[in-house]
């Protein structure tokens, strides 16, 4: 699918949407992740450049966290005080079930001090969505754990409730993707990263591994690295291997092979304790014999279908 002009992103604002309230007020977004200092002139446009220089000092004010850990918290500090863009949407949960959504206005300022002192000037627009108005897949999306979550993949649906402002008139969707070869698997696969999430326990990957946590939350889903974002990153039950999964999404062999192998490589390179091994799995909707073909050479890398099945139900109409 083309990605729109602008992006959309969903913001906690604080633990539990603590400082839900004071950010609606005071017209921002912001983090804090314990960096206590200006990031004025230190926040370069590759998130990665941001990450050498600051995972050091998350990790000298939290010795106890993980590598993975501390790539979270400076990947999410630099993509609310850089990565977003002016003009691009935040949904902010406000603790009670519903989301404030506003556009964003300006650059990066500092409030030492305050809470959330890392922060962005927003303006709230005059609407709340409910999250029980948001289809499944949105509220799997705008629900998933961390700081911040880029769910521009559902800007369609957002743009529709934006749509209700006056003034606004519908969105015209248009969809094209040049890797992908097969648009039925990649419209079924479209949502299937958050369902695997959501019943990880049911699948047999869950035999061995569980998806990354941090402080009992799952953060393993769309882990930001240098090769790009990792569908999901699961450690086994044991510590001892680190699995990369990635969802085919109707796209070609070459391409999702490729992908998979930057990912663990990366993993390998910079995740990875030393007694760790990586390890990967693509799971797709159809068998697909060129890619058996290429991990025919790749033993460390699995290959898994799902299948999706429907059940009608008689419901009783009096007649």
């Amino acid at each position: 699918m083309s990605q729109p002009s602008k992006r959309y992103y969903r913001v906690m604002l604080g633990r539990q949407s603590a400082h839900a309230a004071e950010c609606r007020a005071g017209g921002f977004i912001g983090a804090d992740f314990d960096i206590h200092e200006d990031l004025t002139g230190k926040l370069p446009d590759e998130w990665r450049q941001f990450n050498a220089a600051f995972i050091p000092v998350f990790l000298t004010g939290h010795p106890d966290k993980s590598k993975i850990a501390a790539g979270l918290a400076c990947g999410a500090l630099w993509t609310v005080a850089k990565g977003i863009e002016v003009g691009d949407i935040v949904l902010c949960p406000d603790g009670t079930g519903s989301y404030f959504v506003g556009e964003v206005q300006d650059g990066y300022t500092y409030a030492p001090g305050q809470v959330l002192p890392h922060r962005r000037s927003v303006n709230w627009l005059p609407l709340t969505i409910a999250r029980a108005a948001m289809s499944e897949a949105l509220r799997n999306s705008t629900g998933s754990i961390g700081t911040v979550s880029n769910i521009t993949d559902h800007h369609p649906e957002i743009e529709q409730f934006l749509s209700t402002l006056p003034g606004q008139a519908a969105p015209n969707i248009v969809a094209t993707d040049p890797v992908v070869e097969d648009p039925v698997a990649f419209a079924m696969e479209k949502h299937l990263e958050d369902f695997l999430v959501k019943n990880w326990a049911q699948t047999e990957l869950a035999q061995h591994f569980k998806i990354y946590e941090e402080d009992g939350e799952l953060v393993g889903q769309q882990y930001a690295t240098d090769a790009g974002p990792i569908d999901i990153l699961a450690v086994s039950k044991d510590g001892q291997r680190l699995l990369v999964v990635e969802l085919k999404r109707g796209r070609a062999s070459d391409v999702v092979v490729g992908q998979i192998l930057r990912y663990m490589g990366f993993v390998k390179e910079q995740i990875a304790e030393p007694h760790q091994t990586v390890e990967g799995a693509i799971i797709a909707l159809d068998d697909d014999k060129k890619l058996r073909w290429a991990l025919l050479a790749v033993p460390q890398i699995s290959f898994y279908r799902y299948e999706v099945k429907f059940k009608l139900i008689p419901v009783e109409t009096g007649h």
